[in-house]
């Protein structure tokens, strides 16, 4: 049954792997499994035929048969349960990685979202000049927190997981930073999961749709 999720027509993040489609590609290349993707332009993502699928207007969506889903992590939380390669295979583990999973988008990624949307959106408002540090403090302190349990490991409990490839496509959001620079081991981190063939395969192709229309 062909798998297809959607993604954008023009990607705001330039081909750079920071748009989420790149976690559900990636998730499908770690598991080995052939997919579909039908880009979409910021008009269709508001017409009602899209909004059935993804009633917030955003990408990705993922469609197998009637299977409808939409949310980064969930879609791939259904790849990593369906198909071997993404979770452990004892039930602590896998619950463990579902705490990373969870960690990564619900306690790592929202201070980095706000910085984000504060350099992005709010340059021109008068408070942006005293609120972008306190928003850096928040990344940093998360940043602290994440290297300390991190350590000196090569992934977050045991074995490469679905815990893992979220939290670099959060952390890989502040590459453009200096935010990052204090932990070697987050860098270090960052690039062994950017060296896996499987990350490579995804990258390379979500980034040829950008070059294709540049």
């Amino acid at each position: 049954m062909t798998i297809t999720i959607t993604a954008f027509e023009s990607s705001p993040d330039r081909g750079r792997g920071l748009a989420r489609d790149m976690r559900v590609r990636w998730a499908m290349e770690e598991v080995g499994l052939p997919y579909e993707v039908r880009l979409v332009s910021f008009t269709e993502m508001k017409e009602p035929a899209f909004l059935k699928l993804q009633p917030f207007g955003q990408i990705p969506t993922y469609e197998e048969g009637n299977l409808v889903l939409f949310e980064s992590g969930a879609i791939v939380w259904h790849i990593a349960q369906t198909h071997a390669g993404l979770l452990p295979d004892n039930a602590e583990g896998r619950a463990r990685a579902v705490t990373w999973m969870v960690g990564a988008l619900n306690t790592v990624e929202p201070p980095i979202l706000d910085r984000e949307t504060a350099i992005l959106l709010e340059r021109d408002k008068p408070w942006h000049t005293e609120r972008l540090p306190m928003l850096d403090e928040r990344v940093r302190k998360r940043l602290d927190q994440l290297a300390r349990r991190l350590g000196d490991a090569e992934w977050l409990d045991g074995a490469f997981s679905a815990g893992d490839l979220l939290m670099v496509t959060v952390l890989r959001r502040l590459a453009t930073s200096s935010l990052l620079q204090d932990h070697n081991n987050l860098l270090a981190y960052i690039a062994r999961a950017e060296a896996r063939p499987a990350y490579k395969r995804a990258f390379a192709d979500q980034l040829a749709v950008f070059t294709s229309r540049a």
